[in-house]
């Protein structure tokens, strides 16, 4: 595969990509560059850690990229998920890990790495403290957004080691590419400009758009705004807002049912980010949706950008726009779900799920 196309690929779910000329340089110089995503284990898995992640995974793997997946359980303990008990967060780790395998992701063709293996050694706490020493407080507090936390909301001390921690995975791990969210964006550039500070390599941030809880964005608030964005992202210690990996094809209909989803509105529509992110094969996909011949027959749009002209012209009502988006959802999700229907995924899931969640 040529550099273009590998750019492409990862273009192709992007929001954001930092910078694209040293994606370009970095592809240009290396076949198999070593990328990494990184999650906390805590709580039952929504749709935007398997089946994004699992999508997001694919494409990065498909350009030759080395991958590697990162349990961050001490983060965890640090935000208190799960009550701050480190055996339940390592538990949740390991049921990540079946949650992935459900979701299509060959493990053994990536590196799975726990923190408390990352961090067992001086040379680890060694650049932590370098990582320390070229930051200012002020420039951490204004990080701790990462963590799910408001900036300027009260913390504790260990948790103002977080994103200093965060940066120093990535300098620990060699990474090349950072491939995490929006909501994880001062983190990498802060990455970035440690780097540029001690000469360390500088790491290509690619970041993708989050995905929209069920609630949706009201009309009048900056879509392209990522810390607006944060605040209305699917969450999975929300289950208002979020759409789970397990959840029944009924479960599935009464939340799409109950979805934002306004007539003719697509910015902020929760309903039209799933399609676009995760529900399509390809957003050029033929789309057909069935509806009864005394509503006008089958609809028929040319791929995702069709489908949002359609639905802005008003030509598709919302109740049908949530009957496809929920059929997709189950034909995405049921594999996913059947996977824990047995063996040590099924003990897991049952384990975690009796987890009481907190944040």
């Amino acid at each position: 595969m040529d550099v273009e196309t590998k750019i492409e690929k990862i273009r192709g779910f992007a929001a954001e990509v930092v910078t694209e000329e040293e994606l370009r340089k970095l592809f240009e110089t290396n076949s198999h560059p070593v990328a990494y995503d990184g999650f906390e284990p805590s709580g039952i898995a929504p749709i935007h850690f398997g089946l994004l992640r699992a999508r997001n995974l694919k494409a990065m793997l498909d350009a030759g990229i080395k991958f590697k997946l990162y349990l961050a359980d001490y983060f965890a303990f640090l935000n208190n998920k799960l009550g701050g008990d480190i055996e339940h967060i390592r538990t949740a780790g390991k049921y990540f890990v079946e949650v992935w395998k459900a979701c299509g992701i060959d493990t053994s063709k990536v590196e799975i790495i726990w923190a408390k293996d990352l961090m067992d050694g001086i040379d680890y706490w060694d650049r932590f403290m370098h990582v320390g020493k070229a930051t200012s407080l002020d420039r951490i507090k204004r990080a701790i957004t990462i963590m799910g936390r408001k900036e300027g909301e009260k913390v504790t001390a260990g948790q103002l080691f977080y994103p200093a921690m965060q940066v120093t995975d990535i300098f620990m791990m060699d990474i090349d590419i950072c491939q995490l969210g929006m909501d994880q964006r001062r983190a990498n550039i802060l990455a970035r400009e440690v780097a540029e500070k001690y000469k360390w390599k500088k790491p290509v941030a690619v970041h993708h758009p989050l995905m929209l809880g069920l609630q949706g964005i009201p009309q009048g608030i900056d879509t392209k705004d990522a810390e607006a964005m944060m605040e209305f992202k699917m969450s999975k210690s929300n289950p208002k807002s979020a759409i789970y990996m397990h959840d029944s094809f009924a479960e599935i209909k009464s939340k799409v049912n109950g979805a934002y989803c306004p007539e003719r509105v697509v910015e902020g529509n929760p309903l039209f980010n799933y399609l676009e992110l995760v529900l399509l094969d390809e957003k050029s996909e033929a789309i057909t949706i069935e509806r009864p011949a005394k509503f006008g027959g089958n609809l028929e749009a040319e791929g995702y950008n069709g489908l949002v002209e359609v639905y802005k012209a008003g030509k598709l009502h919302p109740m049908d726009l949530k009957t496809f988006v929920a059929s997709r959802l189950e034909e995405k999700i049921r594999p996913a779900r059947e996977h824990f229907e047995k063996g040590e995924a099924k003990r897991l899931y049952e384990e975690v799920k009796s987890y009481t969640i907190t944040r």
